[in-house]
């Protein structure tokens, strides 16, 4: 008897310890998930001894709706509630402090952030959160482009060109793969490890390990070696780094609740007004995604 008992606590201690947990999305329609991102970007360059710090502020809402599912995959309906943007720097002193919400006749800037919210972006997200597709990109690039009041067809093209690579299709799921692309393809216990990548301005080589699993959360940390590259007609920059991840999931849908990202990297830039000088750069960056109701 006494075996057969202790038989039995080894394979109960055994199931437990090695049950495997699916993790991904799993969406139903007309879901709504509110997040608040914020994110805050320190830039140093030193030119010839002198040091020129760049500090940029963003905050947003962000809405995303599901509107159905396909072949797996699911459709989200994204949108702007909300996006503040400050830039400052240690030379110039204010660059920009915009808030789309408080719009200012004749503010330029203001009116082309202002334009942007509420406009349906498309998303088709797998259920590892890789983002596939996202379509309406050039929608919000046009509005923005529009606001602007710029009537000369040259420089309206050249804005148009500078927002798609902020806020065209394929920025925008650059942007939000970042917060979405979390997920193995197959079950895991606590201490696996899986990786993926995405690309961009900002290309990522993730290793996440899932940490801990409650019935209702799943916490997940993540390390990645990162690769910067910015260029314009005006700059370019080359910045190697790292980032760390920590992120807490809803296991019944998937979705974030809660998301810190921590990065620093370092490189160079260049600068077409200064020639072929090497200028020494490092970033360092910290974005926190909030689901603030859903």
């Amino acid at each position: 008897m006494k075996f057969a008992v202790t038989t039995f606590f080894i394979l109960v201690l055994g199931t437990l310890g090695f049950s495997q947990t699916t993790l991904g999305y799993d969406l139903k329609k007309d879901e709504v998930f509110t997040i608040q991102q914020d994110a805050e970007q320190v830039i140093t360059q030193n030119m010839d001894g002198a040091v020129h710090e760049i500090r940029n502020s963003i905050n947003g809402v962000i809405e995303f709706k599901v509107i159905g599912e396909t072949d797996g995959n699911f459709e989200i309906a994204l949108r702007f509630k909300d996006l503040n943007m400050k830039m400052t720097s240690s030379i110039q002193g204010e660059l920009m402090n915009v808030k789309a919400k408080e719009v200012e006749e004749g503010d330029m800037q203001s009116e082309m952030f202002h334009s942007l919210l509420d406009i349906p972006v498309t998303m088709t997200l797998s259920k590892t959160g890789a983002i596939i597709e996202v379509i309406g990109g050039d929608s919000l690039v046009l509005k923005m482009a529009e606001a602007s009041g710029i009537e000369d067809e040259f420089s309206l093209n050249m804005m148009k060109k500078s927002l798609e690579k902020e806020f065209g299709s394929e920025a925008l799921s650059n942007s939000y793969e970042q917060m979405t692309f979390i997920y193995p393809s197959e079950g895991v216990q606590i201490g696996d490890t899986w990786e993926n990548e995405y690309v961009g301005k900002l290309t990522a080589k993730n290793l996440w390990t899932l940490t801990a699993v409650s019935d209702t959360d799943a916490e997940i940390s993540g390390s990645a070696d990162v690769v910067m590259e910015v260029s314009e007609p005006t700059t370019s920059m080359t910045l190697n780094g790292e980032q760390q991840t920590t992120v807490t999931t809803d296991r019944n849908s998937g979705f974030v609740k809660t998301m810190t990202v921590e990065g620093l990297a370092e490189g160079s830039a260049t600068m077409a007004q200064l020639g072929d000088q090497i200028i020494p750069t490092k970033i360092k960056s910290t974005v926190t995604y909030q689901l603030i109701n859903n």
